[in-house]
């Protein structure tokens, strides 16, 4: 998952399987807030949907993997990616145990 994809040569950049998930991760874990801003638009006050944070936690996984797995294996990123990582599952587990697994998409 190090070596270098061929055909994305062209770029000019050194891009890697590795990379491309902590691209993802990263595009994902700042997409959230955009999902987050255009549900509080909709309902005219500050919300944040469930979606939130299950981006949060899979953009987390994938920038901590990333930094864990790949060549760089960077500390400071583990260390920048591991607190979200436990905040976003533990609010995504607050989310689930006070509005219900099967809750209405406007919620409360």
């Amino acid at each position: 998952m190090n070596l270098e994809i061929m055909w994305l040569d062209w770029t000019g950049l050194h891009v890697t399987p590795w990379k491309l998930v902590g691209y993802t991760g990263a595009l994902m874990f700042g997409g959230r807030w955009v999902v987050q801003f255009f549900a509080s638009r909709r309902a005219g006050k500050p919300v944040i949907p469930r979606v939130f944070w299950y981006m949060s936690l899979v953009g987390a996984l994938m920038t901590l993997s990333y930094f864990l797995f790949s060549a760089k294996q960077d500390s400071v990123g583990v260390l920048q990616n591991l607190f979200p990582t436990f905040t976003a599952a533990y609010s995504l587990y607050l989310d689930i145990r006070h509005r219900g697994w099967h809750r209405d998409r406007a919620g409360p």
